[in-house]
């Protein structure tokens, strides 16, 4: 698995329209899109800060996951999300015959057309981690 840089983090919020605030007039950044994953449950609001993205992910359903772990008490950043040179699904591959566990078996399409793939916090110290590629 090649790993080019990280794609972006993931940051858990229960309202977009109330977060961006705290990241475009404290912070000074600059949100440049928002997206609905209907698939996801999910709204993102996306910023750049430097070469890496800042995607804050609003539940749009209760069954949405990250409104569940918002339920949890959880609040913040959510994942890690990398972006792999070599393809999602070899990275799947290398890191399952590593004894990684797999949320997704194989990549799906996220936000921003990107194909995805989450590996299981409980066998990544932890850390949600979204493997992620640009299609061609």
């Amino acid at each position: 698995m090649k790993i080019s840089h990280i794609e972006h983090l993931g940051i858990a919020v229960q309202s977009i329209e109330e977060s961006l605030p705290y990241f475009t007039e404290v912070l000074g950044l600059e949100c440049y899109a928002t997206e609905v994953v209907e698939d996801q449950k999910v709204k993102t609001a996306f910023l750049k800060c430097g070469e890496v993205k800042l995607e804050l992910l609003e539940p749009t359903s209760p069954e949405s996951t990250i409104q569940k772990w918002l339920d949890k008490g959880n609040k913040g950043v959510h994942h890690v999300a990398f972006c792999i040179e070599d393809g999602v699904a070899n990275a799947l591959a290398e890191v399952s015959e590593k004894g990684v566990r797999l949320i997704d078996q194989a990549p799906r399409k996220g936000a921003e057309g990107l194909n995805i793939a989450f590996l299981h916090p409980k066998s990544t110290c932890g850390i949600l981690t979204e493997l992620c590629e640009h299609p061609e």
